[in-house]
């Protein structure tokens, strides 16, 4: 019974020291030294879904190096006209403080008279973080990337437009935009270019490998534009070079021609069967001349008293 209730005391006086250090490591943080950033930002992604988020992050004001995320903070996504405020959704930060909402492409938005969609982030303050807010005002633009052979020359042709009350198309222009070929860790920048009334037409003469299918993955996107945000529109096409890879058969027993260490290791053994073979008739020459040179010796007789 000693016994035992030593070894619980030891294990219960092991885990109140750790409590306590880690109620010390907690306590050495003071959030009055971090400056907060809420960054909010949207990307109409490429099956047409707009995706809202936030990172929400503590970075302190003496080491700007060292960050502090936020988790577990609740994120408010909203839509406002005029003083309505119309709720989208709610998302909590992850470990790395962020948080994500992402908006179906049927998704109904209250617009302004000049058709931008006024869209906010919010936290609610708690007794550690006051109340932080971003507001973001895009016009919902429209993508279409068309990938096309014309003349047997590949063609990229990208479409932008907005759409007014009336349903009518409305094209856009002095639009900076990026083509990129999606890789399989990255994307590889192939052009850059204007969309001038409505339209970018771009002709890739440079072969890329593809996958297995001979497919490569294009995508055209627009960065950081004031009036509509971040923009990604991307399609398949079999575009690609196919890499053939000649498979050799390291295995098979029969065939014309034999690898060559196969022919090294062979010669080797066989010229040491030769010198086995060799060395035993020189021996068994040499047992018989020493055998023929003997002579015998007479035998003694001995008398037995």
């Amino acid at each position: 019974m000693k016994s035992n209730l030593y070894n619980h005391t030891f294990f219960i006086s092991i885990i109140a020291a750790l409590l306590l250090c880690t109620n010390g490591i907690a306590q050495q943080i003071d959030l009055s030294n971090y400056s907060m950033r809420f960054v909010f930002k949207t990307v109409k992604q490429a099956d047409n879904s707009r995706l809202l988020e936030v990172s929400f992050i503590g970075f302190n004001d003496a080491d700007r190096k060292d960050k502090l995320p936020v988790f577990g903070a609740e994120i408010q996504f909203l839509n406002v006209l005029n003083d309505e405020e119309i709720i989208l959704g709610s998302s909590k930060t992850s470990k790395e403080g962020t948080a994500q909402l992402i908006l179906l492409e049927n998704q109904k938005y209250a617009t302004d008279e000049q058709g931008y969609i006024n869209l906010k982030a919010r936290f609610n303050s708690t007794d550690a973080l006051s109340i932080e807010e971003a507001d973001i005002m895009v016009k919902d633009l429209h993508l279409d990337l068309n990938l096309s052979e014309i003349d047997s020359v590949k063609t990229v042709t990208l479409t932008a437009f907005t759409i007014n009350s009336l349903g009518d198309k409305i094209p856009v222009s002095d639009l900076d935009v990026i083509i990129n070929l999606n890789t399989m860790l990255s994307k590889m920048n192939i052009n850059e270019g204007t969309i001038i009334d409505g339209t970018y037409t771009f002709e890739m003469t440079e072969s890329f490998s593809g996958n297995t299918k001979g497919e490569l993955t294009i995508s055209s996107i627009i960065e950081e534009n004031d009036e509509y945000g971040n923009i990604i529109q991307e399609k398949k096409v079999q575009w690609g070079t196919i890499n053939k890879q000649v498979k050799f058969n390291d295995h098979s027993l029969w065939t014309k021609a034999a690898p060559i260490w196969m022919y090294v290791l062979l010669s080797i053994l066989l010229l040491g069967v030769y010198i086995n073979f060799i060395y035993t008739i020189v021996n068994l020459v040499k047992i018989k001349r020493e055998g023929d040179n003997i002579k015998t010796e007479p035998k003694k007789n001995y008398t037995v008293y």
